[in-house]
């Protein structure tokens, strides 16, 4: 028996799930012509694969997979080669929020509190968001990369680790750098 959840209609996917899944990459890519890219290559791999659909999931959580792994390939491609140069600068700068001889936080860079926000206000989590985004654009590729993985795909670290090709460690550090840099940048643009 052939029940709703397997059965694929790629002639409404278009209508029915390209605002979401162009959503789900630009939040993720943060640039629209990639995120237009991706969701136009998710389709076309979906057709392509449509006979291996098992119906284990709904075509939307189908198609979101397909784009979570295209998203990975982008992070990929852009955290490799030059980027570490990139990540390395960015690790010296961050140098600048410690002090030298014993670890602890510069006053100028010290830890805030950032200003509170309404969860109810959809103006302001735009705005917020917003602004996020703008720090993340910041941010180095590969650390980039690590952190949305981690705290917007909710990935685990085992998965980031061997799709980017970092070892843990190198992750631990990655992440915490993020926050650091993404701490200070929302600090500074969001109080």
């Amino acid at each position: 028996m052939t029940t709703e959840s397997n059965v694929l209609n790629p002639h409404t996917w278009v209508a029915q799930y390209a605002d979401y899944l162009y959503l789900y990459a630009i939040v993720r890519i943060n640039d629209e012509d990639t995120a237009k890219d991706l969701v136009q290559e998710t389709f076309l791999a979906a057709l392509e694969r449509a006979d291996r659909f098992e119906g284990k999931s709904t075509e939307r959580t189908w198609l979101t997979a397909i784009l979570k792994n295209k998203i990975i390939d982008v992070y990929r491609k852009k955290s490799s080669g030059l980027a570490i140069a990139s990540a390395n600068k960015a690790a010296q700068q961050q140098d600048e929020f410690f002090e030298e001889d014993n670890g602890h936080w510069k006053a100028e860079y010290a830890p805030q509190p950032i200003a509170a926000m309404d969860e109810q206000d959809p103006l302001l989590k735009k705005e917020f968001n917003n602004i996020l985004q703008l720090c993340l654009t910041k941010l180095p590729e590969l650390w980039k990369s690590v952190f949305t993985m981690k705290h917007m795909d909710d990935a685990a670290t085992e998965i980031i680790c061997t799709e980017l090709r970092v070892t843990q460690a190198n992750f631990w550090v990655i992440i915490h750098r993020a926050k650091i840099n993404l701490r200070a940048c929302l600090q500074k643009n969001w109080n």
